[in-house]
């Protein structure tokens, strides 16, 4: 073999030993997380969500765990983002499930009606009803946390005790679907819960609490039946509300079988009213 052919052959073995160290490279620069037409899935500097995230048809995870951010030294907090407030739009949510039976009803009713809701859902039953969490993930809904177990006392203790156990319960929901919420809802709502210092601390972790501005009172002592649910809604989203928006409040788990029977009437009363529905998101205005 001549010169310039073993010139020829030991250029293209060191093209080929490049070529596999940038795969390697490549392939170890890679983020973790399964890419989906469904959701919106943050890049790790966040970079993306300005560009994709201009809607709230879809929505939005992160790929790591608050603890794995902070292990890479990537950033906590979101960007900037603008609020979505161009129409009128209702989200319809459901706290404290998944259960396997009133929350596999709601679904089949979304389903029905081609909408997608946001489940607020509690560590505790995320694990004993995984398949449902995952249905609903699946499905296209968004899935928010909503701590591990409404303990009250255990939960609002101090802002520390609120972040550990919003972490406790992100862990549980990511251990199962591989992504991390970045909507919170406070059990019982922020007024009255939350000291000066939590916002600021929810803030630096990535998250964006909501509470609501309509409620089905389905979790007040008179548990009103499905009329009552309906007419509730029906009065609160009389005249024009903040950023034309209709956060509602409803539940998902048992005991809630008047909620099942209230929806359908619901989502055709906000219908009639102009409303279109959307998912609770990042750019998702306040309701206050």
């Amino acid at each position: 073999m001549g010169c310039s052919a073993i010139g020829g052959l030991l250029w293209a073995n060191s093209q080929n030993r490049l070529a596999q160290q940038d795969a390697i490279a490549e392939e170890a620069e890679k983020e973790p997380g399964v890419e989906s037409d469904a959701y919106i899935l943050a890049k790790g500097d966040y970079s993306n969500l300005e560009e994709l995230l201009t809607d709230v048809d879809k929505p939005v995870y992160d790929r790591y765990t608050l603890k794995q951010r902070q292990e890479k030294g990537l950033p906590t907090m979101l960007p900037p983002l603008a609020v979505y407030n161009k129409e009128k739009v209702a989200y319809l949510t459901f706290d404290d499930g998944p259960d396997n039976k009133n929350t596999l009803a709601i679904l089949d009713i979304l389903k029905a009606n081609g909408i997608h809701g946001t489940f607020y859902v509690t560590g505790k039953m995320c694990e004993e009803n995984p398949e449902v969490l995952k249905r609903i993930f699946n499905e296209g809904h968004a899935i928010g946390n909503h701590s591990y177990d409404h303990d009250y006392k255990r939960l609002y203790q101090s802002k520390d005790s609120f972040l550990a156990e919003m972490q406790q319960t992100d862990d549980i929901i990511f251990n199962i679907l591989g992504v991390r919420p970045f909507i919170i809802r406070a059990p019982g709502g922020t007024v009255g819960m939350f000291s000066a210092d939590f916002y600021p601390a929810l803030t630096e972790a990535g998250y964006v609490e909501h509470d609501w501005n309509v409620s089905s009172e389905d979790a007040t002592p008179k548990r009103p039946n499905a009329a009552r649910q309906i007419k509730f809604v029906d009065g609160m989203t009389k005249g024009d509300l903040k950023d034309n928006m209709a956060l509602v409040l409803m539940h998902c788990c048992g005991g809630k079988e008047e909620t099942v029977k209230a929806l359908q009437g619901i989502i055709d009363v906000l219908k009639a009213k102009g409303y279109r529905f959307g998912v609770v998101t990042p750019i998702t205005p306040q309701p206050w």
